[in-house]
């Protein structure tokens, strides 16, 4: 019996494009489009942000040492943030489940930053009975570790977890574990494939 849906937020709650970001910093700095693309998402700083090595002001402190971004924190974090569209039947197939009284947590490879905008404009972020958010823990997904704090998060293990992702090698670490999984690819598909688990209906 699944006794919590855990949702993946990037490409599956939300749609996101950093190239927003990168466009709106690059205008401000001395780097071109083509060297912030690569510091902001082939440097390791992303990656040291998103794993909770960084703080937000020392993530936006090393941006600006690195290229010159004429802004003070407040404007980054605008620019940073503000990525973010929702997919809307995702988020209304997250309210339908929330109607038949089922747990959904959020389990995310993300930031501070985003996760403060994201919980400012969409308020379906509020939600969810708990959030495992790589920054707060020092892991990402597909590591171990992260996969851990959902279980004891939703107090649920193996087939108790329903788990919906876009990335191939999450779903997989997840279905190592005994996890019930939907790779995220079509919100119809998504919603077909819990409909079939008996957990909505067709007209939900």
């Amino acid at each position: 019996m699944i006794r919590a849906v855990v949702f993946d937020l990037g490409k599956v709650l939300v749609d996101f494009d950093y190239s927003i970001a990168i466009t709106k910093i690059a205008a401000r700095s001395r780097m071109s489009l083509v060297e912030m693309a690569r510091l902001v998402a082939g440097s390791p700083l992303l990656f040291q942000y998103e794993t909770g090595l960084l703080t937000s002001e020392q993530f936006y402190q090393a941006v600006c040492d690195a290229c010159g971004f004429a802004g003070n924190f407040d404007e980054f974090g605008t620019c940073f943030g503000d990525i973010f569209s929702p997919i809307e039947p995702m988020v209304q197939l997250h309210a339908a489940l929330r109607q038949r009284g089922l747990p959904t947590y959020i389990f995310s490879n993300t930031n501070e930053l985003a996760i403060l905008h994201i919980r400012r404009n969409f308020p379906f972020f509020a939600n969810f009975d708990g959030y495992i958010l790589s920054y707060e823990h020092g892991a990402m997904r597909p590591g171990a570790k992260l996969y851990e704090v959902v279980e004891r998060t939703s107090r649920s293990r193996g087939g108790e977890i329903l788990y919906l992702d876009d990335r191939p090698e999450n779903v997989e670490a997840g279905a190592a574990r005994g996890w019930q999984v939907i790779l995220q690819e079509d919100p119809n598909k998504t919603h077909a494939a819990i409909t079939a688990l008996g957990l909505l209906n067709q007209h939900d």
